[in-house]
């Protein structure tokens, strides 16, 4: 037997393989199916008595304070859409410090002493549930025997019913506190900044002649991007079935060089798993809208509509679960990791971002003349501010060890956080440093020269994709999230950092009126000193050019090249004085933060540093040696039989197995060294000198796997899990 049958198995299963017929009619439209499942405003409307509806209506679009009475009545006609769906059971779902999500279920049955049951759902269970809180994530917040926690209902993020072939569950959005009050989850730090922020905008609003504005709530365009591969090679690869991405494998004749697979032609196979997932995603009410091919071969992109940044953090989580489970339906898993191969593109997870509300619509919608819509150039001035004063903290809100792989590389921005802002506004404020803008640069006509083609709208600016943070039209563009995190984790960051922003362009405007100074004339002051305080952030060029590098350090910029550089943001007095301010995270808070944050990182290298010891040492290892074994078996034969034997095929494999050997040894010190330090040091230790030594152990298995025999070399490689599909 030879050592790839699991291998060249797989390849044939993968050749074999026969797609699922459709799980839908193909007769229903999307607007036919679209939230069909979703407990929403429209079926609340329906269901609820007039009163009942009106409260929470104000609740979920206005902001007000939810009236507790109304939850009985909630619950009641909840329960009965949810029965009227299949629903067996209620579970509270929220979203721990994971990154994944979490829940719980409940039957509605309730036992009622005669040998029969109803079912049952009162407003005090839909408000509240008590899972573990000692059980997950939370720095030293509660000690395993304090294991009391709360989830308390989000009223703002609709109830939906999750169909699965054994049962339909009702699914309840909610956040995730200590019985302290503090949070253990990403949905209570962001509805916490989302109140801040809006508490700001709207002082800012006032200013403009807006006597009572409404809510301003931030907006969120999650862009996913994801690879797929057959579940045969998957489950053959224990790398990516235990760490989300391959510890070994050579490059592959072929990469991305041919730019080839961007926006090319979507796979058969791989058009029916996206024709499933949209369908099962227009049914939660999840706004699925382009899907595409992305630039590494077996990388795809799907980008949901705005919607409000607490729903569509959940529908992201939603939309991951699901691409999972569907994936699986049609023989692949699906890849969030942002690195799961090396040598191409990883994934990242663009967070577009934007705030307004109903009458005033889009905040960040400049008109055809920027220079003259002074309350869009306030609110983009005080994000200018925003992130050039906590360009950390938004380095911090994207970092991770799976990300680290893919930042500062040419498929992702720097570490180092900059606004892109485009010809056009860049002008505008180069004018405001001056003086005073008094012009905008126009759109313009794009003529191809075909007479039958009409002419195109071209921009006033161009796009730049080496930008972390880029204007984008009507709305910024943060590239840095990575496509396994949380949107939730950056919009909290952002949402803070520009209630802090807007806060400080109401008080500037404040005092100067109360001084007596022309209103126009305080907001050009007041924008002269966001650019001239905060410009250094404005960068058109190139990011990952390494002029850039040396340029942003003159000018005063971060570059937290890593995560363990990038952890320590979560404890500077600058962001402890932030989020106590603004009433996000309070110190305690913050600190477990940064503990969970260590935490998770060491743990993510060292499993991977486990595998990496346990591949290398059970498969890689023991296929070299038998290669080597025949070679030399073979040059042994030739030599007693007279013949000049040719060893450079025995030398080619010799030299890298003995690195393999010597890696694996300094590895595992490596490993173990790692225990004689604590905390931040510990995670240095291991980013500096465990990370180092994987890399070793796997350079020289990639070099094995270019020399070793193909029917003995032992795991799916890039060509195939890439291209086979």
């Amino acid at each position: 037997m030879t050592a790839n049958i699991v291998r060249l198995g797989a390849i044939q299963d993968v050749e074999a393989y026969v797609p699922p017929a459709a799980s839908f009619d193909p007769a229903e439209t999307p607007g036919e199916v679209f939230g069909e499942n979703v407990f929403s405003l429209s079926v609340m409307q329906r269901r609820l008595p007039k009163s009942v509806f009106k409260s929470v209506a104000a609740t979920i679009e206005k902001g007000t304070a939810l009236d507790p009475i109304v939850a009985d009545a909630v619950a009641s006609a909840m329960k009965d859409w949810a029965l009227e769906k299949g629903a067996t059971h209620y579970a509270h779902v929220f979203y721990p410090l994971t990154g994944l999500t979490a829940e719980k279920h409940d039957s509605f049955l309730e036992p009622v002493g005669d040998g029969t049951a109803i079912a049952e759902f009162a407003g005090k269970t839909l408000i509240q549930g008590e899972p573990d809180a000692s059980s997950f994530p939370n720095g030293g917040l509660r000690a395993t025997f304090e294991a009391r926690g709360y989830t308390g209902w989000d009223i703002q993020s609709p109830a939906y019913v999750l169909e699965n072939p054994n049962g339909n569950t009702l699914c309840i959005p909610t956040v995730f506190v200590s019985m302290t009050g503090e949070a253990l989850d990403h949905k209570t730090p962001l509805l916490r900044s989302q109140q801040a922020m809006s508490t700001q905008a709207i002082r800012v609003l006032k200013h403009f002649g807006h006597a009572e504005p409404e809510n301003v709530v931030s907006y969120c365009g999650p862009e996913q991007e994801y690879f797929l591969v057959d579940n045969h090679f998957f489950l053959t690869r224990p790398d990516l079935l235990n760490a989300g991405r391959t510890l070994f494998g050579a490059k592959p004749p072929k990469g991305q060089e041919f730019d080839d697979h961007y926006f090319g032609a979507i796979p058969e196979r791989v058009l029916g798993f996206m024709h499933d997932t949209e369908r099962a995603l227009f049914k939660l009410g999840i706004p699925a809208k382009t899907r595409h091919n992305e630039v590494a071969p077996a990388q795809f992109e799907v980008a949901p509509m705005f919607e409000r940044a607490n729903l569509a953090s959940d529908h992201q989580q939603l939309l991951m679960s699901t691409f999972r489970t569907i994936a699986k339906k049609h023989g692949m898993e699906c890849l969030f990791h942002e690195k799961p191969f090396a040598g191409v593109n990883g994934s990242g997870k663009h967070v577009n971002f934007s705030f307004g509300n109903g009458p005033q619509g889009n905040l960040l919608l400049p008109g055809d003349t920027p220079h003259d819509n002074a309350q869009f150039l306030v609110f983009c001035g005080a994000i200018i501010r925003a992130v050039h004063k906590y360009g950390g903290l938004l380095r911090l809100s994207v970092a991770s060890a799976s990300n680290d792989h893919r930042l500062g590389a040419n498929e992702a921005p720097p570490a180092i956080i900059s606004i892109f802002l485009g010809d056009q506004l860049a002008d505008v404020f180069d004018q405001i440093a001056k003086g005073g803008a008094t012009r905008s640069k126009e759109k313009g006509t794009l003529t191809i020269g075909v007479d039958t083609l009409p002419d195109l709208t071209k921009d006033p600016g161009d796009r730049n994709r080496t930008s972390p943070f880029a204007f984008t039209g009507n709305r910024f563009e943060f590239r840095a999230p990575g496509s396994l995190q949380t949107v939730a984790a950056p919009m909290v960051i952002i949402n803070t950092i520009v209630a802090e922003a807007l806060d400080f362009c109401a008080t500037y405007l404040d005092d100067k009126l109360a001084a007596g100074e022309e209103f126009n004339i305080a907001v050009q002051d007041l924008l002269s000193t966001i650019v001239a305080d905060h410009g250094a952030v404005i960068f058109n060029g190139n990011g990952y050019s390494e002029e850039w590098q040396i340029e942003a350090e003159q000018r005063g910029l971060k570059n937290l090249r890593t995560t363990v550089d990038a952890i320590p943001e979560w404890t500077t007095p600058e962001a402890v004085e932030l989020f106590t301010t603004y009433g996000v995270f309070n110190e305690r808070e913050l600190d477990s933060r940064y503990e969970v944050a260590i935490e998770q990182y060491l743990m993510t290298v060292g499993v991977e540093a486990n595998l990496t010891m346990e591949i290398a040492t059970t498969i890689v290892l023991p296929a070299a040696i038998r290669y080597q074994t025949e070679l030399a078996q073979n040059v042994a034969a030739l030599k007693a039989a007279g013949v000049d034997a040719d060893t450079s095929a025995l030398e080619a494999v010799s030299a890298p197995l003995g690195a393999l050997k010597s890696g694996i040894a300094s590895l595992k010190a490596a490993i173990e060294g790692a225990h004689s330090h604590e905390g931040i040091e510990e995670a240095l230790y291991v980013r500096d000198t465990v990370l180092t030594a994987m890399t070793d152990v796997r350079g020289a298995a990639d070099a094995l796997e270019g020399v070793v025999a193909d029917d003995l070399w032992p795991l799916p490689t890039y060509q195939e899990m890439l291209y086979i599909l």
